[in-house]
């Protein structure tokens, strides 16, 4: 083991989800799949219950540790669904990996009845893009389920994030909120082991802010928590490159190994197959270094 996966055992140490213990001796890679005719990058691709499926093994295959499952795009200038489509869309697929793999199996949802649905059906993990701030009620279910949690940090909604949001200086801020969040997370009963911490690249940031979180992710490590990271095919890339979201895999993955550099746990992407080549890649390089 590298000095860089020693690192990241000993900070994250481990993610209690449900009847599961996660630990961190190597970075994990989460495969997006989105079952949603409008999220940013593949939407339409994987609308149906079966394209989703077929995906979803597409991306085990690839060697992804995770699966994060999204019933409600969550781009800029999206608008929420009802909770009954997002349920039809979300629970026939978390019903198939769990009835069918071992899987770690992650849900995308702000609702709480959502949440709820799956992790009975199955699910280990939710993925809250509001931090438990969308819906009362979804810390007190978090801490009942036992589950995993990731907590992002936004700047308004999804519908209005990219509308001239500002920050005077945006690690503060979003330091300021996780340490807010953490502590209403407890007081509801949510152990820290459950936590995950993702700052949010793209939800409500510049490019100079979505810069800057990526220089400056170990600014997080003092959590104790593992982060979380999100920048694939994001539209900061292609503000740089010119590039369309389906020509951002480049940019993509030199996000993901300036956060791996500062021990970062966590990959959320779309590309899982280049992402773990690359992970594996130059982590066997950093074992023959000086």
């Amino acid at each position: 083991m590298n000095g860089q996966d020693s690192e990241l055992m000993e900070k994250g140490g481990l993610w209690s989800i449900k009847d599961r213990e996660l630990r961190f001796s190597k970075p994990l890679v989460m495969g997006i799949l989105n079952v949603t005719p409008d999220s940013f990058s593949d939407g339409g691709n994987f609308a149906t219950t079966s394209q989703a499926i077929k995906h979803g093994y597409r991306l085990l295959k690839d060697g992804a540790d995770i699966l994060d499952i999204g019933g409600e795009s969550t781009r800029p200038g999206a608008h929420p669904v009802a909770a009954e489509i997002e349920l039809s869309r979300v629970l026939p697929i978390v019903r198939e990996y769990s009835n069918n793999t071992d899987i770690i199996i992650s849900v995308d949802t702000q609702k709480a009845q959502i949440a709820k649905a799956a992790l009975e059906a199955g699910a280990h993990i939710i993925n809250d893009i509001s931090a438990g701030t969308h819906d009362e009620k979804m810390l007190e279910l978090i801490a009942a389920q036992q589950a995993g949690y990731v907590m992002l940090h936004m700047q308004g909604t999804p519908s209005t994030m990219q509308q001239n949001p500002h920050y005077t200086d945006v690690i503060k801020v979003i330091r300021n909120f996780f340490d807010r969040r953490l502590e209403q997370a407890l007081t509801n009963g949510i152990r820290k082991t459950q936590i995950v911490f993702d700052p949010g690249l793209g939800f409500g940031k510049t490019l100079a802010d979505n810069l800057t979180i990526l220089a400056q992710m170990n600014q997080f490590q003092y959590l104790g928590r593992p982060l979380l990271l999100g920048a694939s095919r994001k539209s900061f890339i292609g503000l740089i490159d010119g590039s369309d979201p389906g020509n951002r895999l480049g940019g993509s993955l030199a996000a993901v190994l300036s956060a791996y550099l500062q021990a970062v746990e966590i990959y959320r992407v779309h590309d899982v197959l280049e992402t773990c080549q690359m992970l594996k890649l130059f982590s066997a390089i950093q074992k023959h270094s000086d």
